[in-house]
């Protein structure tokens, strides 16, 4: 393969059409504010300012309150409940865990004493003549607004305020907490709710603020970037990748992909996860970004399909992410629950059932996968619990078998099934993207980054594994399962998984001029360019423009794009495109 590794392209931004206005910074966007404010020439007009957990509620306060001088302005988070009300009132939700909690059926009007509630929405029916601006998580529940703008901030951009020790969780002080806990906390509270929340106030939004620069907000109207999201999903698209060091990190992405070289390593990277990717909208001469997860709760028939849609709800569920460690270490040797035990223990209505693809190998790199077959179960548990505790050294090739890893392999890991990447690999995982729930078993006795041993859950792994995951049963199953669809001189497609009872089907197609695809189906469609430089996807009805892929970049099609054309256009003799959808 003759691959240019530095076109991999980090900021996809579709390019909105149409005539719109923009607005950036406090001023102009709150002289905008008002300017909407007084054409409704009313006596009294109400301004709600609704946040997103996580966006910069101090910021915002400061900024109204130098800009609006005769208004009255009500912060709506001074009525709700505090960090450690919070705590105490979830906290069978929460847990004491470090990293599960438990999914939370909860509105942001259950982060609210109902008397306090009801005192906001007094004071803000009391105020006189004028503007009155209510403003916080929650200043949506305070009046029927006269004119909303939506604060948003995208999920990555929350994280890094809270590694940074910017802010905690949503109205708490927790800003020195374990990064983990206010992870847990905001994934399985505060952005449920306020997710829900969201939705809610989608026929009310008249505007749309991306909080996710420092001191420089910035503002469309609602109806535009509604267009821009309609038009994102006209064609393919791509999410914006993120990446992230570990300790178990490698070289290959920042080699390859061109990141930053003074980086000890990277580990993960995110390149087609809707809840964690943001996306960006370009009007004009500004960028909007926004959390992919608004595309899927704003349009989910359009972009899932009615069959993914009627199983999971307004989720993507399909997932593609980056592992590697190549010049790195072992992931941690892990399992996933089955669906049973992730529904009664977590609330999640389905598990997380997935496969390695290897994108590239060292010759010495492995898969760990399923049990030896002379392994008793007391025997492997009590030699995780014994390396755990201290108090002996695992031997992990003991009791779990390993399977040479060499590029574009691809090893089906569905649910109870113990495994584990190896050092030297470079790993497109595609998965049912349930996000956290990996049970680590044991991992090799590391300190994460924070200088903390990183949590190990043998207590949920013991009562997940399925002992029938043989060493003789993965080899027949799950290393390799390829079944040739189709083959010319030009062409060849292949099934390569997943397993029977996971619900991702996966097809590699490769080719040296092009391929068209039917998607009869009428579902999401994840793909990667797996192999070969650059391809264009192409509309054979005119219905998008030409969309441009480069080596390892994932992209989506979505379900009302019904017949697509991917064609080689780079130096690369042939190319190789892996496809995932829902069966």
């Amino acid at each position: 393969m003759t691959t240019n590794q530095t076109t991999y392209n980090h900021c996809p931004t579709t390019k909105v059409k149409g005539d719109f206005t923009t607005w950036t910074g406090f001023t102009a966007i709150f002289s905008e504010l008002s300017s909407a404010a007084i054409k409704l020439s009313k006596k009294k007009t109400i301004l709600a300012v609704e946040l997103y957990p996580g966006a910069r509620v101090g910021k915002l306060r400061q900024a109204l309150e130098e800009y609006f001088k005769d208004a009255t302005i009500i912060c709506a988070d001074d009525f709700a409940l505090s960090g450690a009300e919070i705590a105490a009132k979830f906290e069978m939700l929460i847990t004491e865990d470090r990293v599960f909690g438990r999914m939370a059926a909860i509105k942001i009007e259950d982060y609210y004493h109902k008397e306090k509630l009801r005192a906001l929405q007094e004071e803000v029916a009391t105020t006189g003549s004028g503007l009155t601006i209510v403003f916080g998580t929650g200043a949506s529940l305070a009046a029927d607004a006269d004119v909303m703008a939506y604060v948003d901030v995208a999920r990555w951009e929350i994280q890094q305020r809270m590694r940074s020790g910017e802010m905690g969780n949503w109205n708490d002080t927790n800003v020195a907490e374990d990064i983990l806990r206010k992870y847990k906390r905001g994934f399985f509270l505060d952005w449920r709710a306020a997710d829900r929340l969201k939705v809610e106030l989608f026929p009310k939004i008249d505007y749309y603020v991306d909080d996710n620069t420092l001191d420089m907000p910035k503002m469309v109207r609602w109806d535009d970037y509604c267009a821009g999201l309609e038009q994102t999903l006209q064609g393919p698209f791509r999410f914006v990748p993120y990446f992230d060091p570990g300790v178990w990190g490698g070289q290959w992405m920042k080699e390859k992909l061109g990141l930053d070289a003074s980086r000890e390593n990277f580990a993960w990277a995110f390149d087609g996860v809707a809840e964690e990717n943001s996306l960006y909208l370009q009007f004009g001469d500004t960028r909007i970004e926004t959390p992919g997860i608004n595309v899927v709760l704003k349009y989910p028939m359009q972009l899932l399909g009615e069959l993914v849609f009627s199983r999971f709800g307004a989720e993507l569920p399909i997932r593609f992410d980056f592992l590697d460690t190549m010049g790195g270490q072992n992931l941690s040797l892990q399992v996933h629950p089955d669906k049973e035990y992730i529904k009664k223990q977590f609330g999640m209505d389905y598990t997380q059932e997935e496969s390695y693809y290897l994108l590239d190998a060292k010759a010495d790199a492995v898969v760990y996968l399923g049990v030896r077959d002379e392994v008793r179960p007391d025997a492997l548990l009590s030699a995780l619990n014994a390396a755990q505790n201290g108090s002996g050294e695992m031997d992990v090739p003991e009791y779990i078998r390993t399977f040479p890893a060499k590029k574009h392999d691809h090893f089906l890991i569905p649910s109870g099934t113990i495994h584990c990447s190896g050092a030297n690999s470079m790993v497109l995982e595609i998965s049912l993207c349930a996000y956290i729930f990996t049970f680590k078993l044991w991992d090799w006795g590391r300190l994460g980054l924070d200088g903390k041993p990183r949590p190990v859950h043998l207590d949920h792994g013991e009562k997940v594994i399925n002992w029938n995951r043989s060493e003789g049963w993965v080899a027949d199953n799950l290393v390799n399962h390829f079944e040739v669809l189709k083959e010319t001189d030009t062409h060849k497609k292949e099934h390569t998984g997943l397993y029977k009872t996971e619900q991702i089907r996966t097809e590699r197609d490769w080719f040296t001029d092009f391929v068209d695809y039917d998607n009869s189906e009428k579902t999401v469609n994840m793909l990667n360019l797996v192999e070969g430089d650059k391809v264009v996807v192409e509309s054979v009805d005119h219905a998008f423009e030409a969309f441009e892929v480069h080596y390892v970049e994932t992209f989506v099609i979505p379900a009302q794009v019904e017949k697509f054309r991917i064609r080689n256009v780079g130096t690369s003799e042939r190319v190789a495109i892996l496809r995932a959808w829902i069966i």
